[in-house]
């Protein structure tokens, strides 16, 4: 099959099961040997359209409209929109047999399930309060599958609830919650990133600046995210 993935989460998933050939395609922040076709919000149709795919993969609701537009267009779109752990997870089948690969899905998604009861298994009972971090500028506390991580983790989250929108907070929230540790992950920026949220809001708490695809991005990438964030907790 010929693949167009417009979403970074959809190529790194391809990648892990060992669908990259099939990549003909995909955007600027892609992490992929493939042709650039345009970037997460603005890809280039024309471009899209040129490598004829079989299969065009979207992802989150900011693509919806990408989605509707590649549609209108005339191509085959697989559009996943995960909003908690579990739907990322169940996402791994779905975009397996969109590119052709439903068996290498299902395995992926159920390796990823198993590594996640380990975690769960090894988590303290009463682990700290963690914040984390998504955006700097204002900041903004983490949502979706992230409040899921920190609790597979063994920590607590009382910031934004699972499966709900990341959304803007202030440093008053966050004390009274009293975190033992901040997590910065600003989306598009890697861990270059200087944000200190202890020192911007006096907390007594240990920051860690992590790449924002540990848990940012709804793919595999998530589960090496998790087990990260449990060893630290492990090691607190």
């Amino acid at each position: 099959m010929h693949v167009v993935s417009l979403a970074p989460s959809a190529t790194a998933t391809v990648a892990a099961l060992d669908g990259a050939d099939r990549l003909v395609g995909v955007t600027t922040y892609c992490r992929v040997e493939a042709p650039v076709v345009g970037g997460w919000l603005n890809p280039d149709y024309d471009r899209v359209a040129d490598y004829d795919p079989d299969v065009v993969l979207t992802s989150d609701d900011l693509q919806r409209d990408i989605r509707d537009e590649l549609c209108d267009r005339g191509f085959d779109v697989a559009h996943v929109e995960p909003s908690t752990l579990d739907e990322v997870l169940a996402s791994f089948t779905e975009i397996g047999a969109a590119v052709g690969l439903p068996d290498a899905g299902e395995r992926l998604e159920a390796e990823s399930r198993e590594r996640v009861a380990a975690v769960r298994r090894d988590a303290p009972d009463d682990g700290p309060v963690v914040y984390c971090e998504e955006w700097s500028d204002p900041p903004m506390a983490a949502g979706n599958w992230v409040p899921d991580v920190v609790e597979a983790a063994g920590g607590r989250y009382p910031f934004v609830d699972a499966g709900e929108r990341s959304r803007e907070i202030d440093g008053d929230t966050v004390e009274h919650a009293d975190p033992g540790h901040a997590v910065v992950h600003v989306c598009g920026k890697g861990e270059r990133v200087d944000a200190d949220p202890a020192a911007r809001w006096g907390l007594d708490a240990d920051v860690h600046v992590v790449d924002d695809s540990l848990l940012n991005q709804p793919s595999p990438r998530l589960l090496d995210g998790l087990e990260t964030l449990a060893a630290t907790l492990r090691d607190d």
